[in-house]
């Protein structure tokens, strides 16, 4: 009797940690989709003016509309884009009417198209400000001098171009060669969903292992000698 006991508490016990992680985690997906519901909304606001101090946590993804000049220095980011091929991102200064400089995320171009020529000079641009966090342990360095980087990382793209650590990442298009790219809420993980769906199952798997172990012959005969 005292065995049957332990596996039954055992038993309950284990499913119903395994069903309360299946139900955070189902509360998780609830907050996840909640956020980014508020990033798509302030992704599509109305623009506005370049901030005078812009914060990478409170101005993220935030619109904005600037009117200057774009430089001919480029900074080409490798990526891959699905169903194209890959290319790079095309990384420019950008300097504002007010005298600012900052990075402009122009968009992206084939990898045969890499250092051809681009239209440059006045323009106005519409776009979100970005701060992406795209390096790890994995990342290559920087190949300096093939003017190729792995990743957009803000600090070192404004040394090297001499701007502002501000990245504007353009939705309205810089030049009929450059495709953009425009911020979205693609890259950021919710699989929140595939985990309650992990965590349920193997609830059920618990018990039903539960009442495998209870209902085994062996099991039976031990509690009714007990």
């Amino acid at each position: 009797m005292r065995r049957i006991l332990f596996l039954l508490v055992f038993g309950v016990t284990g499913t119903a940690i395994l069903i309360g992680l299946g139900v955070w985690q189902v509360n998780r997906l609830a907050w996840k989709r909640d956020v980014v519901a508020e990033i798509e909304r302030r992704i599509a606001a109305d623009p506005v003016a370049l901030p005078a101090h812009p914060d990478p946590d409170a101005d993220k993804y935030l619109p904005v509309r600037v009117s200057g000049r774009i430089g001919d220095e480029e900074l080409h980011v490798l990526v891959s884009i699905k169903r194209i091929g890959p290319g790079y991102r095309v990384i420019a200064p950008f300097e504002t009417g007010t005298g600012r400089r900052i990075l402009l995320d122009r968009g992206f171009v084939p990898s045969e198209e890499k250092d051809a020529a681009r239209n440059v000079g006045e323009m106005t641009v519409t776009g979100n400000l970005h701060w992406p966090q795209e390096i790890d342990a994995y990342t290559p360095d920087t190949e300096f001098d093939a003017n190729i980087w792995y990743a957009r990382d803000v600090p070192a793209m404004a040394a090297a171009l001499g701007a502002e650590p501000v990245l504007l990442i353009a939705r309205s298009a810089t030049g009929p060669d450059v495709t953009p790219l425009p911020v979205d809420t693609r890259g950021i993980p919710n699989d929140h969903l595939q985990y309650a769906i992990t965590w349920f199952s193997l609830a059920l798997i618990w018990a039903a292992m539960t009442v495998a172990f209870l209902w085994r012959p062996g099991a039976r005969k031990t509690g009714q000698r007990q």
